[in-house]
């Protein structure tokens, strides 16, 4: 990339975080902490797990033992840290910057507002948030308000969005927001990760009320947001029913894998205001703990 793309990127990214702070923090204060972290009943000081360290552990963290029987780094991480861990998996894909109306967000603008004002609460009530991929892995503090948001402010990957259980902390929680319109076989095998290392959490599909409703109808050209797939009908109208099918299968089949692993699932529209998604997203991970 030439020094002035990547000037013109940088300054898109930086006009964007600003007011993206500003309304997630608005957002959250629509909302009053609740009890979280180490008030969980039954959670103490015992000793839950080893993980890898992570840029900006603190030198006294480090096992030196554990440490020494290997090349890398281990922190002893103990019951209560662990369940105060909270990862978000954003979906990033070209896919979720479709919006049915001009005066509506997209579906990528709402999943990153909804995760970074969950963040802003969550970290407010002393909880470690951070992002899946492993790069961003949960921490506390208004700076990782920042990291967070900058990290949502990327620019899209790829047509469709593929769920990263890498860097879930075990015993830890889990937030996916996506429209889950890529394949449901890497949900499943995320979801199946995320089971194996005891996290629970909440799947939250994001969609445009276009979506819902399919309101086309006469000779309509369908385009994916990445332009690789196209489809042109004289008769969209005929083609309802059948897309209004899938549609639910495929929100019925996310139900069934999220109750499968113990995790909840909300289908959220644009055309809704966002504090009672984000009230549904606070409640889950209480009881997810």
């Amino acid at each position: 990339m030439s020094d002035s793309a990547l000037r013109a990127r940088a300054e898109t990214l930086g006009q964007a975080l600003p007011p993206l702070l500003a309304e997630a923090d608005h957002l959250a204060a629509g909302i009053m902490l609740g009890e979280h972290g180490r008030r969980r009943a039954g959670l103490g000081d015992e000793f839950w797990q080893f993980r890898p360290a992570h840029a900006g552990d603190p030198a006294r963290l480090i096992d030196w033992r554990r440490s020494a029987k290997s090349d890398s780094h281990f922190v002893g991480e103990k019951e209560w840290q662990a369940a105060q861990a909270v990862t978000l998996w954003v979906d990033g894909a070209r896919s979720m910057a479709f919006s049915g109306a001009k005066d509506r967000a997209s579906k990528a603008d709402r999943a990153r507002l909804l995760a970074l004002a969950l963040a802003v609460l969550l970290l407010r009530g002393g909880e470690r948030v951070g992002l899946a991929g492993g790069d961003l892995p949960p921490r506390s503090g208004r700076a990782q308000v920042m990291r967070i948001a900058a990290r949502l402010t990327e620019e899209a990957q790829g047509d469709y969005g593929v769920p990263q259980a890498m860097g879930l902390v075990s015993h830890g929680r889990a937030v996916f927001l996506s429209d889950f319109f890529g394949d449901p076989a890497a949900v499943e095998a995320a979801l199946a990760r995320a089971a194996d290392m005891g996290v629970r959490g909440a799947l939250v599909q994001v969609l445009d009320p276009a979506e819902e409703e399919f309101p086309f109808d006469g000779r309509t050209i369908f385009e994916s947001m990445g332009g690789t797939l196209s489809h042109e009908t004289l008769r969209a109208g005929d083609l309802r029913a059948r897309y209004l099918a899938r549609l639910e299968e495929r929100k019925a089949r996310l139900q069934d894998l999220a109750r499968r692993v113990g995790w909840l699932y909300l289908c959220h529209h644009t055309g809704e205001p966002p504090l009672s998604a984000l009230l549904w997203l606070y409640r889950a991970l209480e009881g997810g703990r």
